[in-house]
């Protein structure tokens, strides 16, 4: 009898990576893009999340096709320093902006109840510390991360829906164009969506999912439909903010410097249910960006070191609960992420981004280790296209940081 496939389950490494990378900043980001230019910037979201899905199945393939994780296979190519350059980095840029997933859920929580947010903030650190005691973190992972993003894409449509937008101008914002004054918002996001670090990830989720068997034994033949639904969720998600922002902001001239600051738009024209939804799914994008860094970080710098990348590895539990405690001391002390950490994150990816996606491509592109898996024609040509992007994005960033 043929076994029964869990879709849900086998969805979960492409529905943690979407988790991963919407967090609080991304909807900041999104709504600034819809309060200030309306729907012109909707094709932003189709060029990002095009590249991000490039790139993340590559990152798939290498995970289905290969028992070794990605940094091996770097290190084979680099030699050894390549891989814990990678890893290193990883850790560094993650435990950097942990504070602000931090601050981001205190706001998110605190504002929705009147309360102090370093409650919340210590609270749920705390929740995400104790994840990592589950006998399988991985299966509890992939459970909370689908709830946290099917939490978001139920609020944020529903809001979307209360509001009706129009359709006509929907369409119109495919069309390329760049308003003035946006284009600091256009490269914010596109740097920020076509993340790099979390299509790396993929292919340890999908080792990872194999360990677990929960889905059949061919469950990682699905690797890489997991992976295209994950973005083109994320895709969703981000569009639905945005369209929310112009639909309700730009028309009033309503400025947007927080996420949080979106939802309480909401309710002078629609009430507590719409702003309370919003809420809901900023909660949803604070708690798991919170856990998703901090795994991320925690797992690559293991790996990095030669320890292990797997999630029940007890070296991994502890990188991962550094990076929570980490986070929450910061939020905490300074009550937002100090700007020295902010450059020393931004210094780190600047240099980093562009090796992951070079590695990335030169291992997916590798018949010795990918065999007829490797990177066909078109995947070549949207890679490079993909790495001249994100090189373009590093020296812009450069020329703010240091020049």
């Amino acid at each position: 009898m043929k076994k029964r496939i869990n879709w849900l389950s086998v969805l979960g490494p492409g529905i943690i990576t979407a988790a991963l990378v919407f967090g609080p900043s991304k909807m900041t980001i999104t709504s600034k893009m819809g309060g200030e230019f309306s729907y012109s910037l909707i094709w932003v979201i189709v060029v990002s999340i095009f590249f991000m899905l490039v790139f993340t199945n590559m990152s798939a393939r290498i995970g289905q096709y290969n028992s070794e994780s990605l940094l091996t296979l770097i290190k084979k190519k680099t030699g050894k320093w390549g891989g814990i350059l990678i890893g290193v980095g990883i850790f560094l840029v993650s435990t950097s902006f942990q504070a602000g997933n931090s601050t981001g859920l205190g706001i998110a929580i605190g504002e929705a109840t009147g309360t102090d947010s370093k409650i919340w903030i210590v609270l749920f650190n705390l929740l995400g510390i104790l994840l990592l005691f589950f006998h399988s973190f991985y299966k509890m992972l992939e459970k909370v991360m689908l709830t946290l993003v099917l939490i978001m894409l139920f609020c944020f449509v529903t809001t979307a829906i209360v509001i009706q937008p129009s359709v006509s101008d929907i369409l119109s914002g495919l069309k390329p164009a760049v308003p003035e004054g946006s284009v600091g918002l256009i490269v914010a996001f596109i740097a920020s969506c076509f993340s790099l670090v979390g299509a790396f990830y993929q292919a340890y989720l999908v080792q990872e999912k194999r360990k677990t068997k929960t889905a059949g034994s061919d469950s990682s033949k699905y690797a890489q439909l997991s992976s295209t639904v994950g973005i083109l969720l994320l895709g969703v998600i981000s569009m639905v903010v945005l369209v929310c922002a112009a639909a309700v902001l730009h028309p009033q001239g309503v400025e947007i410097n927080s996420a949080s600051q979106m939802a309480k738009a909401l309710e002078p024209l629609f009430g507590s249910f719409a702003s309370y939804l919003f809420f809901i799914g900023l909660f949803g994008a604070s708690f798991s960006s919170l856990i998703g860094n901090a795994v991320l970080g925690g797992a690559m710098l293991g790996d990095g070191l030669g320890f292990s990348s797997s999630l029940n590895s007890n070296y991994v539990k502890g990188f991962i609960g550094a990076v929570m405690l980490f986070g929450a001391v910061i939020a905490i002390s300074f009550g937002k992420l100090p700007l020295e950490l902010i450059v020393l994150a931004q210094s780190v990816t600047i240099f980093l981004v562009p090796f992951i996606g070079i590695s990335i491509f030169l291992v997916g592109s590798s018949e010795e280790i990918m065999g007829g898996n490797k990177n066909n024609m078109f995947q070549k040509a949207a890679g490079v296209l993909g790495i001249a992007l994100v090189l373009f994005l590093a020296f812009t960033n450069f020329k703010v940081l240091f020049l």
